[in-house]
């Protein structure tokens, strides 16, 4: 499951990124994003905090990741996941690269995860190239007065994403695409609530 959101993004929406990851990753979900500030690094963060696998997907070379503030996120994921790219050795991340890459996190993952993003962000870009390969696309929404929102709100409005609010909601989605082979349903008493319960699956 690919997660991506705001390099910006707000309490609310790190939390919902982490305790989702987080949640998933235990059911044996490998979460992909692309290292980056905000949401990016709280969905990487959220999947190794349960010693579940992850994987970044980088704008320039495995052996300069950007951002140098996330060589520890780096070095985590790497031992419990991976580092992917599409560059060779010794690339730098240009800034045309941030772009071109989401079509990567789109094609690795079974479905994507769109937690907080503005109008024109790189999340609504990894958006629109899930689309493109025919998977879903899922959408946490947000307060109607927040910019970081309004991208993800819109997409929503749309229907190009289906508005989530649970990790059950996001299996139903994707299926039996994401699930790791022998892997059985949800160990219940693992999952953990997020606010009023959200995570849970209906009883």
């Amino acid at each position: 499951i690919a997660i991506v959101g705001s390099r910006n993004a707000t309490p609310y929406g790190l939390r919902v990124a982490a305790d989702f990851a987080a949640v998933l990753a235990e059911a044996g979900y490998t979460i992909i994003s692309g290292g980056a500030f905000g949401v990016d690094a709280a969905a990487h963060r959220g999947a190794l905090s349960v010693g579940g696998k992850t994987v970044v997907v980088l704008a320039g070379g495995v052996d300069c990741p950007y951002p140098m503030a996330h060589s520890n996120l780096f070095t985590d994921a790497s031992r419990n996941g991976a580092l992917v790219s599409e560059h060779p050795a010794g690339t730098p991340s240009h800034k045309h690269n941030f772009l071109s890459r989401n079509r990567i996190i789109a094609g690795l993952a079974f479905g994507t995860l769109i937690v907080e993003a503005a109008y024109k962000s790189g999340a609504i870009r990894t958006a629109l190239d899930t689309v493109k390969l025919l998977r879903p696309v899922m959408a946490i929404p947000g307060p109607i007065s927040s910019p970081l929102s309004a991208g993800v709100n819109r997409l929503i409005a749309d229907r190009v994403a289906e508005l989530v609010t649970s990790c059950w909601e996001i299996e139903e989605m994707v299926g039996i695409l994401g699930r790791p082979p022998g892997l059985g349903p949800y160990n219940q008493e693992s999952r953990r609530p997020f606010g009023n319960q959200a995570l849970h699956a209906p009883q």
